[in-house]
């Protein structure tokens, strides 16, 4: 279950999802198994490592997880235009991906930002 008090939980939560969901199509429609494995790792992280970061028990340890979170969208992101250049990923289904892990980045990025001007 997904926490829609918390936006980027909520957000990376629902990416996940849609990651796993990615994963499925690419496995069993396109019959890759290389490159789904490795978006499946990172885009199923980002959520993990926030779930982490609110639990953590220091600002330090809040502040790594947020960036390991930002750092796997980022490489997310990355999968999913390599996915869609090759012609595994249609560019509407690319496209509302990348905007969702648009977003997150943008997020995250600020939460750090923040978290290392209050420090």
């Amino acid at each position: 279950m997904y926490d829609k008090d918390n936006i980027i939980k909520d957000k990376t939560y629902k990416f996940a999802i849609r990651i796993i969901n990615l994963f499925k199509y690419l496995c069993y429609e396109k019959n890759e198994n290389v490159l789904s494995k490795r978006i499946l790792r990172c885009g199923t992280s980002v959520g993990a490592n926030i779930e982490e970061a609110v639990g953590a028990i220091s600002k330090k340890d809040f502040l790594n997880k947020v960036y390991i979170a930002h750092k796997e969208a980022r490489e997310t992101s990355y999968w999913i235009r390599l996915l869609t250049d090759t012609k595994y990923l249609d560019k509407k289904s690319s496209d509302s991906l990348l905007f969702d892990c648009d977003e997150i980045i943008k997020i995250t990025g600020k939460i750090i930002s923040t978290a290392k001007k209050n420090s």
